[in-house]
């Protein structure tokens, strides 16, 4: 049976505890004893071994003191103890992989929206071909890779990556929207990809090798123009390499805001006379093409 140093320290206090009572009850029984022995050799020999008894408690006694006040710390300096993994921010997982993605929302102590809704479940979540174009780290996961289920926020995350009031129904204007999570065995250089959908459609992406390390909290975010924020059910899924490991759903109500357009005054042409006295409008600039953004590794398709 394996003991701690605690373990062991309280063990050998028992015992000394055990052994101080029995040495101090046997030595005064011993001297009751002698006192009312008449021949001197056997009454001096049982005063004798009670005292002796009675001494050896008060040992027992000094010991069991030292090992109450004195006991640990001493151990722990010629054994000092084995450094023991520092605990992440959020419970280590017990991984449970489906092919199938649940539809249970993680509780909050946000107010329960009055209209409850059950999300339209895609098929078995893929990798769309011009993504898996993209990728560049390696595609095999680790086995023991897992994630916890999404949370999603408008509002932020904190300094320690967590997020901010989250919710699963959000009002026009939405913002930056933040799908957080965390996440455990996890190795760097392993591409990871989140996908957003709304109803169905694929409308923004991230693919990157991971640079997260083994474990912690992570977040995927989008921040489009307010006008992009469509109402709908919107469904955001986890990739590592090829290999689907989480999915998250959230509703966007209420039509997005219009954009505000400032129109452009009409330029007058101005005239200039000719030798003839006939007036020649200026021509007015030709508009120069604006130049085409390359797709990057995050984008909208």
């Amino acid at each position: 049976m394996a003991l701690d140093i605690r373990a062991g320290i309280l063990t050998a206090l028992v015992l000394s505890a055990i052994a101080l009572v029995l040495s101090l009850v046997v030595g005064i029984h011993s001297l009751v004893v002698g006192r009312k022995i008449q021949f001197f050799r056997m009454r001096h020999r049982h005063i004798t071994r009670g005292w002796r008894l009675i001494f050896f408690a008060i040992v027992w006694g000094t010991i069991g003191s030292l090992l109450y006040f004195y006991g640990e710390p001493v151990a722990y300096h010629f054994m000092p103890p084995s450094p023991t993994a520092t605990p992440t921010l959020t419970p280590s997982l017990t991984p449970t992989i489906t092919l199938t993605p649940t539809k249970t929302l993680t509780p909050t102590i946000t107010n329960t929206p009055s209209e409850s809704y059950t999300p339209t479940i895609t098929p078995t979540p893929h990798m769309p071909l011009a993504v898996e174009a993209q990728f560049e780290g390696n595609l095999t996961p680790p086995a023991e890779a897992v994630f916890s289920p999404l949370e999603f926020t408008n509002e932020g995350v904190d300094a320690l990556y967590r997020p901010i009031r989250p919710d699963t129904v959000f009002e026009n204007p939405v913002g930056h929207m933040y799908a957080v999570f965390s996440y455990d065995k996890m190795e760097d250089e392993v591409q990871w990809t989140a996908l957003w959908y709304r109803d169905g459609k694929l409308i923004h992406y991230e693919t990157t090798p991971w640079d997260g390390g083994s474990g912690g909290i992570g977040y995927t975010d989008w921040e489009p123009d307010s006008q992009e924020w469509l109402p709908g059910e919107y469904e955001v899924q986890i990739f590592v390499g090829d290999q689907w490991k989480k999915v998250g759903f959230f509703t966007v109500e209420g039509q997005p805001p219009t954009p505000t357009t400032t129109p452009t005054p009409s330029q007058t042409p101005s005239l200039t006379p000719s030798p003839t006295g006939t007036p020649t409008p200026i021509p007015s600039n030709t508009p120069t093409p604006s130049d085409t953004h390359r797709p990057s590794a995050t984008g909208s398709p």
